[in-house]
This record gives C-alpha cells, structure tokens and sequence, in this order.
C-alpha cells in the first residue's frame, strides 16, 4: 500500500474518501473527531497544490436524498480547520459536482454531497455499483483512499472507485494500519483487551479470534450480562441476547482451556428502569434483582479493572462499560479510560462510542496512544477479516 506522498498530484483532481460521518444535532456538530482526523491528508494535498476533491457518507438515507444527512454542515466545519474557502457541491455527481470540481484551482478544496444519497454507492449489485465508480472517477485523475471507518464495506467509492484511478492511502489509513498491526503481529505483553457495548453478537468474531492473542480479556457494558447468564446468575431485566448464551458458554470454556483470564463484573449499578434520573443501587453483579437493570459497571468492578490493566504493555478498549450517556451511569467507563490514560503501555481506544466517550467525559485524547475513527472497521480488521478498502488500496 503506497502514500500520498508517492503521488505526483501538483496541478490534478485527486479524490480523496473520507470519513466525516460525525453526530449532529440539527445542523450542530457535536462531535468533530472525524473531521479533525482528515484534516492532515487535505492539508498535505492542499500544500502540494493539488485540486482536491472531497467525498464522504453520513448517516443512512438509504439511497435517497435527506435534508437531516446534508454534509454542508460538515463542509463549513472542514473549512474552518483548514483554515480556506471549501466549496460545496449540492449533489454527488450530477450538474453542481461537475461545476464545482471544473472550477478548482491548484490548492483548492471541494466537497461533494453525502455518497448515500446516491444508490449506486451502497449497492450490492456489481454493475450498478459500477456505473456509479465511472462517475466518480470521472470527477479525478488520483484517488486517495482516507476513510477508515468505511474500508470494511464494499462500497463504490471505497471499493470500486481505486481500481479505476491510481491510488495511493491518506495519512490515517495508514496510521490506523500501523497501530492494528501492533496489536496483531507481535502486541507488548501482557496484552489486555477491554470489550463493552451492548451486544455479544456484535462481537462474537472479535472475541473468538482475540481468545488466541491475549492474555486477559475484561467484559463489561451490556454484553456483560448474556456472559453472567451463561454462567448460570440472574440478570434481572438487564440487556441479554438469550440466542447468545450458548455461544457465550464456548468462550468461557475456551478462554480457560487456553488460559485466557476472562474478567466479568462484580457489581452493577442496577437501575428500577432505563433513564438518565433512574434510581438505582449497587448491587451483586451475580444477584441482580428481578424487577431491575443493570446501566453500569459498579465500584468494586472499577477497581479490579483498573487493576487487572495495571500491568498490561498493551490495551485494546472498544466499547462503554455504560450507559455514558446519562451522567449517573458514566463512572464506569470513565473508570477504563482514566486507567488507560495513567498505565504506561500502548493503549488504543477502538472507534465508535469508545471514541466518542472519551470526548464527552472531557479526558484528553493524548492520554492514548492511539484513538481509532473506525469502531467496525478496526474490529473487523482484529477479527482477521479482509478489508474491501484495504485490499483495494494494496492493488
């Protein structure tokens, strides 16, 4: 996989996917991560004089153009961090694209509108998918493959799109490459990874390839509970995947034939129903009363956490221990950052709300060595899976 700093691009359209698919409120941009994590990329091409053209997805309108998933307030935030004018194209590919990206000058910045808004970005049918690539690619001369977050999906601006232009991976593909070989090829032990969440069966591949790679495992968040379940406690009215149990029992048994210290929760802040104002009271993780729910991890489990991460040379977290939302059920995952931020080893946050829970808990993104802007991609990467976009950046 070459970089961007082995493309000629002085004077030419280089396309460049990013990932600016961030949370809004309105037109409120509540979290810019994202957008903050392309800048660099931009900037080099920019400084190099390249024509830059911007392209990126957010949310899921499905195919469809929808008001509520424009990128223009993205384009307004991207031109503030990049400190020049960012033009704004009102579709994908269509009659404003063409205009804008046949104005650019050298150093020039464009964005498209959201690539789900066309169905040809999503679609499963090669051909389709296809024609919607050529139109993209007629828009540049290079293309710059910079959205980690978007590489594990077949999609024609991630997958199609480089097989038909040189390419080249941005600064963060490459980073986010460098850091998950880390964590794959030869971690630092004791190598300690900190799984929450709210579903098992969203990482029943992680857990099984991990269970081979490290040296303790600790589970909290919601998928926690489906783990006491299987070991035969009550959970009361907390998150539980039934479907989930057996599968669940297989890793308990594994992780102890392997040796794998598989860490679970001793209490919960358990909760009379699901909101921010809810009572609650620390309870027996292994007791948890029928009529309640379990929202986060409690204290006596913060601490044997903290401790069990005290050691490690490397930590892999994804996931909240809570609902972190609600600021009474955020301790706990506050807890697992705090504790990644004072340990000495290499520690990566993995994406999605991982990510976005250390921004809204205000701890300081340097504490880590590594904050990830894919939460699927970075999994399904550790899960030992090939990456559409990766793979098509390596060609």
């Amino acid at each position: 996989m070459i970089g961007i700093d082995e493309l000629d691009v002085k004077g030419r359209r280089v396309f460049v996917r990013a990932d600016l698919n961030v949370p809004l409120d309105g037109e409120t941009i509540t979290d810019d991560g994202r957008i903050r994590a392309s800048v660099p990329t931009i900037k080099k091409l920019v400084e190099r004089g390249a024509k830059v053209v911007v392209a990126a997805h957010l949310g899921r309108p499905k195919g469809t153009f929808t008001p509520k998933y424009s990128l223009a307030p993205v384009s307004r935030r991207l031109a503030e961090l990049l400190g020049q004018d960012v033009a704004f194209a009102t579709d994908v590919v269509g009659e404003s694209a063409r205009s804008v990206v046949a104005s650019l000058q050298d150093g020039e910045v464009a964005l498209l509108e959201n690539l789900r808004f066309e169905p040809g970005e999503e679609s499963k049918d090669d051909a389709v998918r296809g024609e919607f690539a050529d139109k993209l690619a007629a828009l540049a001369e290079l293309y710059v493959g910079d959205g980690f977050g978007a590489v594990h999906r077949k999609h024609a601006s991630v997958y199609d799109l480089p097989k038909r232009l040189p390419h080249a991976a941005g600064y963060l593909v490459l980073a986010e490459v460098e850091v998950l070989r880390k964590l794959t090829d030869d971690p630092a032990r004791p190598y300690v990874v900190v799984l929450g969440g709210a579903k098992v069966s969203d990482k029943l591949g992680v857990i099984a390839n991990l269970l081979s790679k490290v040296d303790r495992l600790l589970i909290g968040g919601g998928m926690a509970y489906t783990f006491l379940k299987a070991q035969g406690h009550e959970v009361g009215k907390s998150l539980l995947q039934e479907d989930q149990i057996d599968q669940v029992k297989g890793f308990l048994e594994e992780a102890a034939s392997r040796g794998v210290e598989l860490v679970l929760p001793v209490d919960v802040l358990a909760a009379t129903e699901f909101g921010p104002d809810a009572p609650y009271e620390v309870v027996d993780a292994t007791a948890i009363p029928a009529d309640r729910e379990g929202l986060d991890i409690g204290p006596r489990t913060r601490e044997l956490f903290a401790s069990k991460l005290a050691d490690a040379q490397t930590v892999f977290w994804n996931g909240p221990m809570g609902v972190f939302e609600f600021d009474a059920f955020s301790g706990g995952t506050r807890a697992v950052a705090e504790a990644l931020v004072n340990s000495k080893a290499f520690t990566v946050v993995g994406g999605g709300d991982s990510a976005a829970a250390v921004r809204r808990l205000g701890l300081p993104e340097d504490g880590f060595s590594h904050i990830s802007t894919g939460g699927g991609a970075s999994l399904e990467y550790l899960e030992g899976k090939t990456l559409p976009g990766l793979a098509a950046l390596e060609e």
